[in-house]
């Protein structure tokens, strides 16, 4: 399959990583219809920031993924379901654990019971590398045990079973899509790198941050946006679960020392007892495989990390995009 000419749909296209999928899709020429989540404010997220020339080419729609209704009106004439819409954060997690199930274990199951009737012609579900827990053995592949540390990665598990049960139960045509640390612009406040760039630009001398010896396997917004669309393509991906990593890995501690040399080398880190997971829940490492996307796809990682770091600090040195951003509180 070739996306281009092809109608999609994409759910959590307000979010970081949809705004950037939505972007991407239109570069390719495909047709796309977007799902804002519906707020009083008629807020359509980061998909407001993108330029007005792609914004044309989209059909936004809003609502709420937990609706049945609002995903109905969504998929007639769709044939490729990029299903994004997730509450993310695992601090919340802890907070709110009935909300993420709402949202994460509903709202795929709305979407796959709305793929059964409408019959898109591949239905892409997002997981998360959390769905892993701490590496077991490195790197991950998709045969690595799956581990519930906190409720968000629970649910997600959950909704990835309930994903697979559709293949296997009715034939839907799903992949399971497993990015891992996706960073990049417009990423989540709550996010460890822009905690750390956007505390930096401020001009704070230090820096607060939780632990700093978990690893993680850090993927460029970019590269993640063209790996959603390299499985789209390929026939060889349905029924599959397929990461989307750069098979290595760095710790926080020094990412944090990377960033801050980077940015003002004078700062120190300060760890913060809030922002520190609980032990059993914090995931220690994180560093997965990508010998099946290699194999399955086209794709290949295009930025590194230095790259993918440098774009992303350009972005919130832009005053306008830092304003975004609540650099005095820690943001679950």
């Amino acid at each position: 399959m070739n996306i281009d000419g092809k109608t999609v749909l994409v759910t959590g296209a307000d979010g970081f990583i949809g705004s950037h999928l939505v972007e991407g899709l239109v570069a390719a020429g495909a047709k796309v219809r977007a799902l804002a989540y519906y707020n009083s404010f008629n807020s359509w997220g980061w998909l407001d920031s993108l330029p007005a020339e792609t914004l044309s080419r989209v059909e936004v729609m809003t609502g709420d993924i937990r609706d049945r209704g609002t995903v109905a009106k969504l998929m007639p004439g769709i044939e490729v379901v990029f299903h994004l819409a997730a509450l993310i954060g695992i601090p919340y997690s802890y907070q709110s654990p009935e909300s993420y199930i709402g949202t994460n274990i509903t709202g795929t199951l709305n979407v796959l019971e709305e793929a059964k009737i409408h019959q898109p012609a591949r239905v892409l579900v997002t997981s998360t590398s959390e769905v892993y827990g701490t590496a077991q053995y490195v790197p991950i592949d998709e045969k690595h045990p799956f581990q519930g540390q906190s409720p968000y990665s629970a649910t997600k598990i959950g909704a990835d079973r309930l994903a697979e049960s559709y293949f296997r139960s009715f034939e839907t045509p799903v992949t399971i899509v497993r990015p891992f640390n996706t960073f990049g612009p417009r990423q989540s406040a709550r996010a460890v790198i822009p905690t750390i760039i956007s505390q930096l630009l401020a001009g704070k001398d230090e820096i607060k941050l939780g632990s700093l010896s978990p690893t993680r396997d850090l993927v460029f917004v970019k590269d993640t946006v063209q790996g959603f669309i390299a499985i789209a393509e390929s026939e060889e991906a349905i029924g599959e679960e397929i990461n989307i990593a750069t098979q290595s890995e760095v710790s926080i501690g020094a990412l944090a020392e990377l960033l801050i040399e980077k940015i003002r080398p004078s700062a120190k880190i300060i760890s913060d007892e809030e922002r520190v997971r609980p032990k059993k829940s914090e995931v220690e490492r994180l560093f997965g495989s990508k010998e099946k996307i290699t194999r399955l796809t086209d794709w290949t990682q295009k930025f590194s990390l230095e790259e993918g770091l440098e774009e992303t600090i350009a972005w919130f040195s832009d005053p306008a995009n830092l304003a975004r951003y609540k650099v005095d509180i820690y943001n679950v």
